[in-house]
């Protein structure tokens, strides 16, 4: 038996691993700028009248008479003039105009929700910019922020975490103490009613800062920070919504700290299911390590798991579907996010089923992918407002306080 010769080694230096670094940054700059030519950046899509008459609920019919009293916007015809057409802040007017009942109610402030899981490739930031961008096409203004490093999210948005994210775009002055509120770095993003407080690797620091700080400054406790950060801004949005990377970080357990409730995506096989297990195991034992040790308690309104990239034609996938449901219960939502090449195709193009305006593949495929999109966001909507009739019911005093700003920090 002839033996297979052994490969040349060579060896690679670190200014090897800072020449692929830099040709890694110029492919992604010719990727983005071939992906969103010819502006280099992200378009929110336009909508036709019947579509925004699903969106707001009504039939089309009601869209054309309501148009005759000029009190909305009446967007415009395309080029052909074969139809009307309308963007996305015009299209939120209307539906703020016509969900006026289920908007946040007076008084109340911004539902936070973290997006977190253990481990990477189980759709975390897709869920949270899917969430994001359904919740604004339900009239809600949200606030997105990435507190993960790789900058996933931040891309998702257009913007290159390498190369257009400085310090001050990030939580990291909020993590360093050279800030108190969050305020300084929420921009704008191409998609009316979402705001978005970038991150880039040299958030990585925060990992380093918030520990420090803990042994440096008396009665610092760093698992407050992104929560007290946030608090001058919860009046100003209706959601915010954290990304989160995926391990058990300073920055996740800032954001479990600073939220309302907790979404995990959570494919159907037996390691994410492994590690998922882990992660609430790692997370309980921090969280009375933190807090119960010192006389505090935190409530979460909600956590809902949710069955993330499902293959229907997985047959081992029902199995673990079971074991998901006897594990989480009621916790699980009634929704499955399935894997199919629509969300593949948009992923490849830096977007989520929500920036496809025109899908070239299988009319069928893509709205089962809508459906199960609308359907989970739908749910989330309920949890949030689910939120708000508690914290009216707190403000008229009809109802006990079970949940303050200290209690939940």
């Amino acid at each position: 038996m002839t033996s297979t010769p052994l490969p040349q080694l060579k060896p690679i230096t670190l200014a090897d691993i800072s020449n692929q670094a830099d040709r890694a940054i110029a492919m992604m700059a010719q990727i983005r700028s071939a992906m969103l030519a010819p502006t280099a950046r992200k378009v929110a899509p336009l909508y036709s009248l019947s579509q925004l008459a699903g969106m707001v609920g009504v039939e089309k019919g009601s869209i054309s008479h309501r148009l005759t009293k000029g009190d909305l916007p009446a967007g415009k015809l395309n080029a052909s003039g074969s139809r009307r057409e309308f963007t996305l802040a015009e299209s939120r007017e209307w539906i703020r105009e016509y969900r006026r009942d289920r908007l946040r109610p007076e008084g109340c402030e911004a539902v936070t929700i973290s997006i977190g899981n253990f481990k990477g490739g189980v759709s975390k930031t897709t869920t949270a910019v899917t969430l994001a961008q359904g919740l604004s096409l339900l009239g809600y203004k949200v606030l997105v922020v990435d507190t993960d490093p790789q900058g996933s999210l931040t891309t998702l948005f257009g913007i290159l975490p390498d190369t257009e994210v400085e310090e001050h775009d990030t939580i990291l002055p909020l993590c360093l103490g050279k800030e108190t509120s969050i305020r300084y770095a929420i921009r704008p993003t191409y998609w009316d009613g979402i705001d978005l407080v970038a991150a880039a690797p040299l958030l990585f620091g925060a990992e380093f800062a918030l520990p420090a700080r803990q042994t440096q400054e008396p009665g610092f406790e760093f698992w407050r920070v992104l929560d007290l950060g946030i608090d001058d801004v919860r009046a100003d949005y209706d959601v915010v919504i954290i990304d989160t990377p995926p391990a058990l970080s300073y920055t996740t357990i800032n954001a479990f700290v600073a939220s309302d409730g907790i979404i995990m995506p959570l494919p159907p096989n037996a390691l994410d299911f492994a590690s998922a297990s882990q992660f609430w195991n790692l997370f309980s034992d921090l969280a009375g390590e933190l807090l119960t040790r010192r006389g505090m308690d935190k409530q979460f309104d909600f956590i809902h798991i949710l069955l993330a990239r499902v293959d229907s034609a997985d047959a081992a996938s029902t199995v673990i579907r079971q074991w998901i449901g006897q594990t989480y219960a009621e916790k699980v939502l009634p929704v499955e996010i399935p894997k199919t090449a629509v969300t593949g195709v948009a992923s490849a193009e830096f977007g989520t089923v929500y920036d496809v305006s025109r899908y070239d593949g299988s009319a069928r495929t893509f709205k089962r992918a809508r459906d199960a999109y609308d359907s989970f966001v739908g749910h989330i909507e309920g949890s949030i407002r689910a939120v708000w009739a508690r914290q009216a019911g707190v403000l008229n005093g009809s109802t006990p306080v079970p949940q303050t700003k200290e209690t939940r920090r």
